[in-house]
C-alpha cells in the first residue's frame, strides 16, 4: 500500500485514526498501531510480513537477554547476544538482497557456470526495519535505551506503518519514551496532517512530473535525446529523488506526528550544500547517522592515522552503496563518494572549499554526476549517459524532445517549482506567513487545497511508485 494511493487516503488513514483516537489507553493504542501496521505490510507482502515478525520476536527477545546480563554486570554474555541480533538480522537481509547478485557474479567462473540465480523478492522494507532491531539491541548493550517488556509496544516501534517500507530509520532511544508515554494533542494532530500534505504534494506534483521526463529520456535512444534531453532527464531525475525521498519523509514524520511521535528531521536542503561533506549531513540524515554511530565510529572514525581514516571511509562507502542495492552500480556509487570525502578531507578543505560561489557549483555537479551512477541500468550506461551528456550522440532538440512527450508546460512549471522549493524559500515563505494575522487559515487553506488536488489527481491515474521502496 501507498500512502499517494486512493486507497491508503481514502479507506486505511480515516479508518485508522478512528480506531486509535477511540481508544484511550496507551498500550491498547500501541496494538492498534501493530495490527493496522501489519495490514498494511501485508498488503503488498502478504507472505514476507511474517519474516518482519520473526525479527520482531527474536530482537525482543534478544534485548531482554541483553538488558538482563548488562543488569547483573555479564556484559561478556550481554555481547553474545547482541553479536546474534546483528548475525541473524544481517544474515536476513543478506540472503534476501545479495543472494542473486552473488550467484550472478559467480557464474563469471567457468566452474560455477551452471548456477542460476534463485530469482528472489526483494521484501519492502527490509533494508529500514533490520537496521532498527539491530539499533534496539546495540543501544540497550550501550545503555543509550532501556529494555522495552511489552512486546505489543515493541512491535508497534519496528513495523510502526508511517516509516516501515522507506524509512527514515527510526533508532529506538529516540521514540522509547513517546512509545510509552506519549501525549496526542490536537495541534500535533493539525502539524502532522499539514507535514504530512506537503509531503504528499511533493511527490504527486513534482517529483511524478519529473519522474515522467526522466523515464522518457532515459528509456529513448541516445541519439534520438541528445546532450540537451540528457541534462534534461539528469535534472529532472535530480529533482524528482528529492522530492520523492523526502515527501515520503514528510509524510512519514507528518503520520507520527498525528500519533504523538516526534521523528527527527531526515532532509535539510540537500541541494545547498556547499561540499560533498555537507551533502551527506543533509541527505538521508538517518541513514548517515546510523552508520557513522555504528560503524564509523566505532571503527576508529577520524582519530586514528590518514591510512587507517581512508579505510575507516571505504568500509562506511562500501556498506552505504551495497545498502542501497546488490549491483555493481551501487558498489561504484558508493565509493564515487567515498573518494569524493577522502579527497575533500585530504586537498579540497582549504582552497576550493573556501570560495562561496564555486564551492556551490562543485557540489551540485557532484552529487548530480553521483545521480547519473545511481539511476544507471548498468556501468556501461553510466558512460553511455555521460558521453551523450558532453555531446556524443548529438546536442538534441526542443521540438525532438516534446513530440517525444519528454516536454511537456506542467513538467516546466513543476520543474522550476521543484528548483525553487529544493532551497529554503518555503520555509521563509510560511515564517513570513506565521507573522501575518490570518496565517492559520491561509496555511490550512492552502493545505487542504493541495490534498483536494492530489486525490484528483491519484483518482485520474497518477501513479509512481516511492524509488526507496526497492532498497
Amino acid at each position: 500500500m501507498l500512502f499517494a494511493s486512493l486507497p491508503f487516503l481514502i479507506f486505511f488513514f480515516p479508518l485508522f485514526f478512528v480506531f486509535y483516537f477511540v481508544i484511550k489507553k496507551r498500550t491498547t493504542r500501541n496494538l492498534i498501531l501493530l495490527i493496522f501496521s501489519l495490514i498494511f505490510y501485508a498488503w503488498g507482502e502478504p507472505i514476507y510480513v511474517f519474516l518482519m515478525m520473526f525479527s520482531i520476536m527474536c530482537d525482543y527477545i534478544f534485548g531482554y537477554h541483553v538488558s538482563k546480563n548488562v543488569e547483573i554486570g555479564n556484559k561478556k554474555i550481554a555481547k553474545r547476544f547482541v553479536i546474534a541480533s546483528v548475525v541473524i538480522n544481517l544474515c536476513i537481509l543478506g540472503f534476501f538482497k545479495y543472494t542473486d547478485f552473488f550467484i550472478s557474479n559467480l557464474s563469471f567462473i567457468p566452474a560455477f557456470a551452471n548456477f542460476e540465480p534463485l530469482g528472489l523478492t526483494l521484501p519492502l522494507g527490509i533494508s529500514f526495519y533490520t537496521f532498527q532491531t539491530m539499533s534496539y539491541t546495540i543501544d540497550i548493550y550501550k545503555g543509550d535505551a532501556k529494555v522495552q517488556k511489552n512486546i505489543t509496544t515493541f512491535g508497534a516501534y519496528v513495523a510502526a506503518f508511517p516509516q516501515l517500507v522507506a524509512g527514515p530509520i527510526i533508532r529506538y532511544h529516540t521514540i522509547s519514551e513517546e512509545l510509552d508515554n506519549r501525549k496526542e494533542t490536537m495541534n500535533d494532530m493539525a502539524e502532522g496532517l499539514r507535514r504530512f500534505t506537503a509531503g504528499l504534494a511533493k511527490k504527486v506534483f513534482i517529483a511524478n512530473n519529473m519522474a515522467a521526463i526522466a523515464d522518457t529520456v532515459f528509456a529513448a535512444s541516445p541519439s534520438s535525446v541528445g546532450a540537451l534531453g540528457m541534462w534534461l532527464a539528469v535534472i529532472a531525475y535530480t529533482l524528482q529523488i528529492y522530492f520523492d525521498f523526502s515527501g515520503y519523509s514528510d509524510m512519514a514524520i507528518g503520520l507520527g506526528r498525528m500519533m504523538g511521535f516526534h521523528y527527527l528531521e531526515n532532509f535539510n536542503y540537500p541541494y545547498i550544500a556547499q561540499s560533498v561533506t555537507d551533502f551527506w549531513r543533509r541527505w538521508h540524515i538517518s541513514l548517515s547517522t546510523f552508520f557513522r554511530d555504528y560503524v564509523y565510529i566505532p571503527l576508529g572514525g577520524n582519530r586514528v592515522s590518514k591510512p587507517r581514516w581512508i579505510v575507516n571511509i571505504a568500509i562506511v562507502w562500501l556498506l552505504t552503496g551495497l545498502w542501497h542495492g546488490a549491483a555493481w552500480t551501487f558498489v561504484l556509487w558508493g565509493a564515487y563518494f567515498g573518494v569524493l570525502l577522502i579527497v575533500e578531507r585530504t586537498f579540497l578543505q582549504n582552497n576550493i572549499l573556501k570560495i562561496p560561489v564555486v564551492r556551490n557549483i562543485y557540489a551540485i555537479a557532484a552529487f548530480m554526476f553521483g545521480w547519473v551512477i545511481f539511476r544507471a541500468e548498468s556501468v556501461s550506461h553510466i558512460g553511455t549517459i555521460v558521453s551523450t551528456m558532453f555531446g556524443a550522440n548529438g546536442q538534441g532538440s526542443w521540438l525532438s524532445l516534446a513530440s517525444s512527450g519528454a516536454i511537456k508546460p506542467i513538467y516546466i512549471l513543476t520543474g522550476i517549482i521543484g528548483i525553487i522549493c529544493s532551497m529554503p524559500v518555503s520555509k521563509k515563505i510560511k515564517e513570513l506567513l506565521l507573522k501575518q494575522k490570518f496565517s492559520a487559515y491561509i496555511i490550512d487553506i492552502s493545505s487542504f487545497a493541495a490534498l483536494v488536488g492530489c486525490i484528483i489527481m491519484l483518482a485520474q491515474g497518477a501513479y509512481n511508485p516511492f524509488i526507496y521502496f526497492r532498497f
